[in-house]
């Protein structure tokens, strides 16, 4: 007979229900479980509910019983009703953890278990430069890609480390798990009592949580060296300002739109190749003086 009723699950979810789900599964009715539903099995067992294995649709469908199937998505099963609980936002997320992990995993792909982080942070750079360039063409399909090797990298790095030795050693639910700290940490007046603020008391309490975080000792830690010198330099100048401390003397600046000014910058990038000089060198150049200098002056100001 047709099964009664068929309870869809998620392999990736491992043995979470949603109400309904639990509810169709703890009636009188004997459930039985096809290949891919183990984990919901084994919660069910877990909490006294006998639970049956058959290897596939059709032999859930020759039971002589009424019985409810759990089966896992993409199946198809002849059901008199069906449950199929909306999957959470991020299900997918765990689809590309265990994907990984096949790749890792003896008998996946050669080429992936042989990446280290060193061998792949070139990559990290190049896909975050692809999504920056998505983002800023406005294009949708190609921003949905990009983010996604973006976070293919996160989960290949994660899993690196998941192998290492002890000391090196964390998972992507450390990295995930700090991160929902850091959230929670950074934004007290959203999830604890510091109250409403406008942006500007946003930024200025960010700032003041991650100095406490990171006691940090100069005001050029925590500031990416490898960035293009232009982003370095005005990470440094904002920083500088928020902390009162020197900032370039600003340059007069004529430009009437940020369009204009961009020609202006390519203007000099051309005068300085005809003369054989690197611009982006030489703005590094500058940058690196600059954050000598904050050290020094933040070293001077701690002195008294």
């Amino acid at each position: 007979m047709p099964v009664a009723l068929a309870v869809v699950v998620h392999p990736a979810l491992g043995g979470l229900l949603d109400p309904a789900a639990w509810q169709a599964v703890s009636g009188r009715r004997p459930v039985v479980a096809l290949p891919g539903a183990a984990a919901v099995a084994e919660a069910l067992r877990a909490v006294g509910r006998p639970v049956d294995d058959v290897p596939d649709a059709a032999a859930a469908a020759a039971r002589p019983d009424s019985v409810v199937a759990l089966v896992p998505a993409g199946t198809d099963v002849d059901a008199g009703e069906v449950v199929e609980p909306a999957a959470p936002p991020g299900a997918r997320l765990l689809d590309v953890v265990r994907v990984m992990d096949v790749l890792r995993s003896p008998g996946g792909c050669p080429w992936d278990a042989g990446q280290t982080h060193a061998s792949l942070r070139g990559y990290l750079l190049e896909e975050a430069h692809e999504a920056y360039d998505a983002i800023v063409d406005d294009d949708p399909v190609a921003m949905r890609e990009e983010l996604g090797d973006v976070l293919l990298q996160v989960v290949f790095h994660a899993r690196v480390a998941a192998e290492a030795g002890p000391d090196r050693r964390f998972t992507v639910d450390d990295v995930a798990g700090d991160l929902v700290d850091k959230l929670v940490r950074r934004h007290p007046h959203v999830f604890g009592d510091a109250g409403p603020r406008d942006v500007a008391q946003v930024e200025a309490g960010w700032e003041q949580i991650k100095k406490a975080e990171k006691q940090r000792r100069s005001p050029t830690e925590g500031v990416s060296r490898s960035q293009p010198a232009a982003s370095w330099g005005a990470a440094l100048v904002r920083r500088a300002a928020r902390s009162g401390l020197p900032t370039p003397e600003p340059a007069e600046l004529a430009s009437a739109a940020p369009e204009e000014l961009g020609e202006r910058l390519l203007a000099v990038v051309a005068a300085a190749e005809q003369r054989g000089w690197d611009a982006e060198d030489a703005l590094r150049e500058a940058v690196r003086r600059y954050a000598g200098e904050l050290d020094a002056a933040a070293e001077a100001r701690a002195a008294g």
